[in-house]
């Protein structure tokens, strides 16, 4: 199959997604976009909806490598949560060190979402820019609190209003 890329808008940043159509084969992030189709899921991820992308198809995760077992542990950090780079080490035998070159030779971030991981001391790097992880993070932690005041949100249909 042929592989395409395309780019859609993550705040001031493009993301770009090379896909052939079932599998994700690159994403990276730029200052400019590319013409060409994205997948809807990330699309929607991109524009603050609660999208698990750890289900997509992607060639990070084809065999039993370390760095495979690692981006497996990565997938597994629930949307608006965040895990340190050793507690990733430690769930799958490894150094936080090996996690952070996992991290940073990651072809398929917000698939693998290496955003969710952070340093025990503050949030780590994150290339081209830590702004992204910064922005990712914020973007899902504010889907999340939307998503739990409207569940706490019920509309009382006899007096017309909303309440708590």
């Amino acid at each position: 199959m042929e592989v395409t890329g395309g780019s859609c808008r993550l705040g001031l940043w493009f993301v770009h997604v090379w896909s052939d159509g079932t599998t994700i084969h690159r994403v990276r992030f730029a200052k400019t976009g590319i013409d060409g189709e994205v997948p809807e899921q990330v699309r929607q991820y991109c524009a603050g909806r609660l999208i698990d992308l750890t289900t997509l198809p992607t060639i990070a995760i084809h065999d039993d490598t370390v760095y495979s077992r690692i981006y497996r542990a990565v997938q597994a950090i629930p949307y608006g949560k965040t895990a340190t780079y050793g507690e990733i080490a430690a769930s799958v035998g490894t150094s936080p060190r090996a996690v952070g070159q996992a991290m940073a030779r990651n072809p398929t971030p917000l698939v693998i979402p290496c955003h969710r991981v952070v340093a025990a001391d503050g949030i780590g790097g994150f290339s081209p820019d830590v702004a992204i992880k910064e922005l990712l993070l914020a973007m899902e932690k504010k889907t999340i609190q939307k998503l739990h005041v409207a569940k706490k949100t019920t509309y009382l249909p006899a007096t017309g209003i909303f309440g708590r």
